[in-house]
């Protein structure tokens, strides 16, 4: 089975290179199954109901998984409420709306859990990502356990890797916006990389303008954060599956001109 996994998509320059290149990503790589994180997708900040439709109906996604941003569009509480394959971290309080976690088949008839964690360094508060999933995968069961860990911390979602090790098939960072080149399988057919990268405009800082982001650390006065616009890149790996393991993890990059 082919995996394709999509970093942070940020704002409609993100978008735009879904719109481009995903089509072509998915008959390339004979891709079976797509994961897109789109904590950002809405003008960088939450995800609204039409861009979800959108990817679902249109793109072809399976499942779209957030983070910290996750409720930023205001209303948005209630898609998520209503369409499970649009997951908010696990690990948020119980109270929250929306699902952790999904499972769907495969038109081969094999069982897909997705599940979606939040890391706690430098980050704002959730309970804790490794005894929820551990909860989770001692009362659920899949043919196949896709983890994206949004972590700021590299060392937590390399720690997440290997509590992972063999009992995921796939565990892929996101949140940062940048590209990690640690792509490996892991001893127990676990495929890791600790962040995927941003689908988005690289000629800022993390996606925004740099005026904004430079502003916060040169003076008091806070310039407001706008999506980049210039070099657009689209960065997704792709993870081979045999049985209930990993074989291969592939990166695979697209820009836009």
């Amino acid at each position: 089975m082919k995996i394709l996994c999509l970093g942070d998509v940020v704002g409609e320059p993100g978008r735009r290179l879904m719109e481009a290149h995903l089509p072509e990503l998915k008959r390339t790589h004979a891709i079976d199954f797509v994961v897109v994180n789109g904590e950002n997708a809405a003008h960088g900040h939450g995800i609204t109901e039409r861009i979800a439709k959108e990817w679902f109906d249109t793109l072809g996604v399976h499942v779209i998984t957030t983070g910290n941003h996750a409720f930023d569009q205001k209303g948005v509480e209630t898609y998520f409420k209503a369409e499970p394959r649009l997951l908010r971290p696990l690990n948020h309080p119980p109270t929250t709306p929306g699902a952790g976690f999904v499972k769907l088949h495969t038109p081969e008839g094999l069982e897909v859990m997705v599940v979606n964690l939040m890391g706690r360094v430098h980050m704002p508060p959730c309970d804790d990502p490794f005894r929820a999933v551990d909860s989770l995968l001692m009362k659920e069961r899949a043919d196949l356990v896709i983890v994206d860990m949004h972590a700021e911390a590299t060392s937590e979602a390399q720690a997440m890797g290997h509590f992972l090790n063999g009992r995921a098939a796939a565990v892929v960072g996101s949140h940062t916006h940048v590209p990690t080149l640690d792509a490996k399988v892991l001893s127990g057919g676990t495929a890791y990389v600790t962040d995927i990268g941003m689908t988005g405009p690289y000629e800022g800082v993390i996606g925004m303008k740099k005026e904004a982001s430079l502003s916060r650390f040169l003076g008091p006065l806070k310039a407001k954060y706008e999506v980049a616009e210039g070099d657009l890149q689209l960065h997704a790996v792709v993870i081979t599956t045999e049985g209930k393991k990993a074989v291969a993890i592939e990166r695979v990059e697209r820009r836009l001109s």
